[in-house]
């Protein structure tokens, strides 16, 4: 049993770091979300978009070093992640809507929601496109 867990950990070692920094960045995303949502008069459209930028340039910085450890062509590692990054942010905005508008979702569940899908889009995309080697 333990054999087999530690393979499976060994095998998506990967995942498991980059759901790690995500979790992280998820929570800087959340926190400043609230925050700017809670604190402030702040429409939740622009709350999202600014936290979730928050969250992108962190997750970009950890996971560059600590996932996928890349060290060349940063800069174009960096565009490439941030593109995905400004997909997921449209995907979040839209997901919001929808939650928060239309099926009258409470804010922060909804979310907590999108944030799980962007997640699991966004790491295939990074790791395909952002972080793959001989890029």
């Amino acid at each position: 049993m333990i054999k087999k867990l530690f393979n499976l950990v060994f095998k998506n070692e990967q995942l498991i770091k980059y759901g790690i920094i995500g979790c992280c960045c998820a929570a800087l995303d959340f926190g400043i979300f609230w925050v700017l949502t809670h604190k402030t008069t702040m429409p939740y459209q622009f709350a999202n978009v600014i936290s979730m930028h928050c969250g992108i340039f962190a997750s970009f910085f950890l996971n560059r070093h600590f996932t996928f450890k890349i060290k060349d062509k940063i800069l174009l590692r960096f565009i490439s992640f941030y593109a995905i990054g400004l997909t997921g942010v449209a995907i979040s905005t839209g997901l919001l809507f929808v939650l928060i508008e239309k099926m009258e979702i409470y804010e922060l569940i909804s979310k907590a929601s999108t944030v799980l899908v962007v997640a699991l889009i966004q790491f295939l995309l990074n790791k395909f496109i952002s972080f793959r080697h001989g890029k």
